[in-house]
This record gives C-alpha cells, structure tokens and sequence, in this order.
C-alpha cells in the first residue's frame, strides 16, 4: 500500500528530489522530451527515471502516474506545468511564412492532436475515431466504405456522415490562414493524411523499433535499452482509449501487445548488460499486469535468479501455473517448464540468454 497524508491522500516520500520533478513534469503533461529539456537531461533519463517511478509507486502507466501526482499534491489543478513566463520556451518560428503549421497527433493513448503546441478539439467519440483511423494508416489511402466498417462496424449510419466529419477535421487541423488541409481525398479512392503534413506518434514510434532492431543485430544492448525507453515512453495509457469501432479495438489490442513487447525486449537487454535489478523490477510490474504472459513469467524468473533469489524465481512459476490452470484450463508452456529446469539445475549458462526462439526480438 502506498503511503498516505493525515488527509488521506497518497505521497510520494518513496521517491528521489529528481524522480519527484519527473513525476510533476509527468502530472502536468509534460512529453519526456519537455521534462528532458526543463531539467537539463538526456531523453533516455527521463524515460529510465519515469520507468522506476512507476515500480516504486506501483503505478501501472503514464495515465496513473497523472493521477497519482494530483493526488500526491505535486501538481494542482488548473495550474499546468506552473513555469515562470522567463522560463516558457518561445514558439519556434517558421523558415518561411508559407510553411506548413506543426500538426502532431498521438495515439498511443486517448487520441490528442496539437497545432503549433496547442491542443485541438477534436469533437464526439465518432468523428475522432474518423482521425484515428487515418492517423494509424500511416498515410494509406481509406476508402469511404473502410471507415463507415472500421468505425461503425455492424451498425453503419443512416446518412453519409464520413465527408461530413472529414470536413469538420479538416477545418480543426487547418490553421487561420492557410486555405490547403492535412486530410486529402483523391476523389475515388478514399482519404489519407498527407505525407510529411503530420506527424503522429506511433510512426515515430515504428521508427524507434526499426532502429531496436538494428542495435540487435549490431550486438549493442545498451544501445537497445536507450530505443526501447525512448519508445516505451511515448505511451500515455491505453491507446485510443474510449474511442468506438472494431478498427480502434483492434488497434488498442495491437498496440498494447506492441508495449508489452518492447517491455520485455527492454528487460531482456538488461539481463545481457548485467542490470539485472532494474529488470527484476520492470518485470514485475509487467507480471502483475499480465498475469497469464509466460514469457514475461519467464523472464521474470531468469531475473530473480540471477540476483540470488532462486526461491522467489520458482514461486513466480507456482504462481503462474495456479493461474494457467485456474483461469484458463491450460499447462504450463514447454519455455516456462525449460526455465524451471534450468533454475534447479543451476544452468547459468542457459538462464543468462535463452536458446533457440527465445532469443529473437519479440515485436522482429
């Protein structure tokens, strides 16, 4: 249980003066790159501090960690990242007076949109998941007939309300005095937004698992880490959450397997590197998040292990076979038995990186 005030609100005495400024960066708002640069640190420091905030709060992600900080007390409503006007950033300006504005959008959480850092309103559920469903594209052309499926599914509309959303979209995310739109239509086919015209987190985030993929194969698990943080933090809670569809169920269940993913590839990378205590504890943040995923269970054990706990390492399979059979009827997997085996064999050799399809990134 979390310590609490007289008043019975939750603090956050667990945590460092640096890990305290994360967390109030974090209740205001703030992306990692703005706490980063507010704080004079690496990127990758933020994500790594952000990350132990979250295991020694017990906080399952960026949306609780919001919470927790307002009700901590580190951050009051209404008063945002309360910066002095000396130290706010000024707005960046264009090199030409006919650039394009800045249009961010960010899925890897409830749906958000900014133009030149300031956030849109973007309507009803519906004609956000319109903006979603283009913005996951990642700048495929979809037809009128994808979207009234992707977002109504079973139940499409009486009147042809696509053109008319797409339309109400286009005005949000153009600015006052540009004519032009960042939602094109090419008159049969359907709609897409313009390459180059937005940027929407989860390419950025495709481009940090390409790059993962590139550290791996170049034997750099450092290098790994750094990506796999860099990524992991551009979440922000559920993707896309509370928005209606089968396309935004389907993108809200891949991405969170995509989390996960980079998740364990992080810890895993931590275990070559020899920073096994820090992956103990990532791990069994994500265990308690998914108390049926047998190879995060796995991981989990290896990570034990190698910190000295061998007792603890073969209870998290007890624990995790009781769940299997409880909730789901099922035994455990071959890799969970191997990982057991290799725990009462004393194989240190097979417990410091798993063999055979174990080894490859989980998300390759």
């Amino acid at each position: 249980m979390l310590p609490t005030t007289a008043t019975g609100r939750p603090t956050a005495v667990a945590l460092g003066p640096l890990e305290r400024r994360v967390l109030t960066g974090v209740g205001c708002g703030l992306r990692d790159d703005e706490i980063a640069a507010s704080l004079a640190l690496p990127e990758e420091r933020v994500a790594e501090h952000f990350a132990r905030i979250l295991v020694k709060l017990g906080l399952r992600d960026r949306a609780a960690a919001i919470v927790h900080a307002f009700d901590s007390g580190l951050v009051s409503p209404g008063h945002g990242p309360r910066a002095r006007p000396s130290d706010r950033p000024a707005p960046r300006a264009r090199s030409r007076p006919d650039d394009p504005p800045e249009i961010r959008i960010s899925v890897l959480g409830p749906l958000r949109a900014w133009r030149d850092g300031r956030p849109l309103e973007l309507g009803h559920p519906r004609q956000q998941a319109v903006l979603a469903a283009l913005a996951t594209a990642a700048g495929r052309t979809l037809s009128r007939r994808e979207l009234l499926d992707g977002i109504w599914g079973m139940e499409p509309p009486a009147a042809n309300v696509v053109p008319v959303y797409v339309y109400r979209l286009r005005g949000t995310l153009r600015a006052d005095d540009r004519t032009d739109t960042v939602i094109e239509h090419d008159g049969r086919r359907g709609y897409r937004l313009v390459p180059g015209r937005v940027d929407v987190d989860l390419g950025r985030m495709e481009k940090l698992v390409a790059a993962i993929g590139a550290a791996d194969r170049a034997d750099d698990p450092a290098e790994a880490v750094r990506l796999c943080s860099r990524a992991l933090g551009l979440f922000r809670g559920e993707p896309l959450d509370g928005l209606p569809g089968p396309l935004a169920e389907l993108e809200r269940v891949r991405l969170g397997e995509r989390r996960i993913a980079l998740a364990r590839w992080r810890a895993e990378c931590r275990l070559r590197l020899g920073q096994c205590e820090d992956a103990v504890g990532e791990l069994f943040a994500l265990s308690t998040e998914q108390p049926w995923n047998e190879p995060v269970a796995a991981l989990l054990m290896r990570a034990l292990y190698r910190t000295g706990r061998q007792a603890e390492a073969l209870a998290v399979f007890d624990r995790t076979c009781r769940r299997l059979a409880d909730d789901l009827g099922v035994t455990p997997s071959m890799q969970l038995r191997r990982t057991r085996r290799m725990i009462l064999c004393g194989d240190e050799a097979g417990l410091g990186r798993p063999a055979g399809a174990d080894v490859s990134m989980p998300f390759a």
